[in-house]
């Protein structure tokens, strides 16, 4: 059975969680934090602080690393140049860098390939390339010790906004990465770092198919593809099959959006109107269905949908998010 999205925690009293301002910088940081700005050092970088995190009270350190020693994990989004130079503009005005990246040491079995890259980074690709376009040094970093910090890109990653297209390549890539370290851990441990199952099956298809609309079946695919207890190398197997599937869909959808276009209609919302048309009605408050019989329903409903009967007012009042 696909897991459940369960309720957000409730707001805590103010003032009740984690440390307070003079608490961070008690104490002596553990071996790891010596150990860790020990690598600092010998990729070329230099300690600058160590503190204790507010909210989980893990130590951290802020360096300066070298610029060729930081690259981003390989399994996150790609990058968007327009967003790169702008930010590398903004900056070049404003003359200072003053967002850090978040970085974690390559880990031991990606580190012969990664040099003369040390540490990598799951949220800085925009900031990376702008101080190169820039012709910068060195980059501040937050290091943190933890090496699960790489895995958990959809959560740590704000920098700009992610499209579903994004979101999806990255779940797939990290779980890749994930299911090469350990290949029969459930796919449910990774919900903070997958964040969604359907992102995992979305992003099997747009590897295939740049430019695949996946936004218009993502609702439908969020509500019954969610994340399993199987084992996620056995759980990708059956989402790349899934993905084939659902570009099989996209094709006998774009033959349909084709019938319509040559009846006259023309709209934005097209495919979202087709989508929405075979996919199942869910009475409110009745469970999705598990996605194979969503797919086997859409199926159905594509192969038998008659164009002739689409009336003018049924597209017009289609709404949803315009095709990506």
């Amino acid at each position: 059975m696909a897991a459940r999205r369960t309720s957000r925690t409730k707001a805590a009293a103010p003032g009740s969680v984690g440390l307070g301002a003079g608490e961070m910088a008690q104490g002596a940081p553990p071996a790891e934090v010596a150990a860790l700005e020990g690598r600092v050092v010998d990729a070329g970088g230099a300690p600058l602080a160590h503190y204790r995190d507010p909210i989980g009270g893990r130590w951290l350190s802020l360096v300066a690393l070298p610029l060729e020693r930081v690259a981003p994990t390989p399994f996150q989004r790609d990058l968007s140049e327009p967003h790169a130079k702008r930010l590398a503009d903004v900056i070049g005005r404003v003359g200072v860098f003053l967002d850090p990246i978040v970085a974690v040491p390559v880990p031991p079995e990606h580190a012969a390939d990664a040099e003369p890259v040390r540490f990598w980074t799951p949220n800085g690709l925009h900031r990376l390339t702008a101080l190169r376009l820039l012709g910068a040094r060195s980059v501040t970093a937050l290091v943190s010790a933890d090496p699960a910090l790489a895995y958990r890109i959809l959560a740590l990653n704000t920098e700009k906004a992610h499209s579903v297209k994004e979101r999806a390549l990255e779940a797939v890539r990290m779980a890749r990465g994930l299911a090469a370290l350990d290949p029969k851990r459930p796919e449910t441990d990774y919900a903070l770092e997958l964040e969604e199952g359907a992102l995992v099956t979305l992003g099997f298809a747009y590897e295939q198919r740049p430019r695949f609309a996946g936004g218009a079946y993502a609702p439908a695919l969020r509500a019954s593809d969610g994340l399993v207890g199987d084992g996620l190398a056995a759980s990708l197997a059956r989402r790349e099959a899934r993905a084939e599937r659902l570009l099989a869909l996209d094709d006998r959808v774009a033959e349909i959006m084709e019938g319509l276009r040559q009846r006259g209609f023309e709209s934005p919302y097209l495919r979202n109107f087709v989508v929405s048309r075979i996919r199942p009605f869910r009475p409110p408050g009745k469970p999705a269905p598990e996605v194979d019989a969503l797919l086997d329903h859409m199926e159905r409903a594509a192969a038998k949908f008659d164009v002739g009967k689409v009336k003018e007012d049924q597209v017009a009042k289609a709404a949803g998010a315009a095709e990506e």
